[in-house]
């Protein structure tokens, strides 16, 4: 793919670039896979992950109601917004997924811990993942700590997702159906439409993030395009854009 190509040298940022085919497990592109960045909200998806394989091995229900602590609200959230004291399981790891809620995020966070979803994180095969802080916590953020992965730890993920491995058949279809309903469409749907995409973004001050399963009319494919060092969002949402494009007329 020579265009790709062209792209990323004349790209004014760091590319994390995965592009695999899902039906032979096979890699097409893979560029800096192994080089850890900071996630910011693509943590999410293994988290929601996570959550749902403790639901299912504590014999929990994602209709049990958990209680939102005050501390876990933050800004820019759905939950924050509606001021909402409680919600259930499920509601946390759909709105965490289809609107990136940070307060969602830090209640699911709490309900398992730190140890938990690491561990979690290490047992399914991420080797370079790890969540060492909430959402939105500048403290944490300033004395150092940051939430991690690679790309080829985010295509891993996402094959097992794809491959619907990882939890009971019930679970793994709320995840892929939940990762389907994600409202951001500004970067690997920018300038494709009517296609299925189970994928998450991830955005920070100079990182711009988008991963997940294409379903393609003639090939399922994994995409993950992950941008740090950057100085202009706006670009990398477009950037994004047109590498997904590039890709899924590929395939046709």
């Amino acid at each position: 793919m020579e265009q790709i190509r062209t792209l990323l040298d004349e790209a004014d940022c760091k590319v994390h670039l995965v592009v695999k085919d899902l039906k032979t497990d096979q890699y097409l592109i893979a560029e800096k896979m192994d080089e850890v960045f900071p996630s910011a909200s693509i943590i999410k998806v293994p988290i929601l992950l996570a959550v749902l394989h403790y639901v299912q091995e504590n014999q929990f229900s994602l209709t049990d109601v958990v209680e939102i602590s005050p501390e876990n609200k933050v800004d820019f959230s759905v939950i924050t917004e509606q001021d909402l004291t409680s919600c259930t399981i499920y509601e946390l790891l759909l709105w965490m997924i289809i609107t990136s809620d940070n307060s969602a995020t830090n209640e699911l966070i709490d309900l398992l811990g730190f140890e938990k979803l690491n561990h979690y994180f290490k047992k399914i095969g991420l080797a370079h993942t790890n969540l060492e802080r909430k959402m939105m916590d500048f403290e944490k953020i300033n004395l150092g700590y940051d939430n991690v992965t690679t790309a080829r730890d985010m295509a891993h993920l996402f094959s097992l997702i794809y491959q619907q491995q990882l939890l009971i058949d019930e679970f793994n279809k709320i995840a892929i159906d939940i990762l389907c309903k994600q409202r951001d469409y500004e970067r690997l749907k920018r300038y494709i439409a009517d296609v299925r995409i189970a994928h998450k973004t991830g955005s920070l001050d100079t990182v711009c993030h988008d991963a997940g399963i294409v379903y393609h009319p003639t090939m399922d494919y994994f995409i993950g395009v992950f941008l740090t060092e950057l100085n202009d969002f706006e670009f990398g949402k477009r950037f994004i854009g047109r590498i997904s494009k590039i890709v899924y007329d590929y395939f046709e």
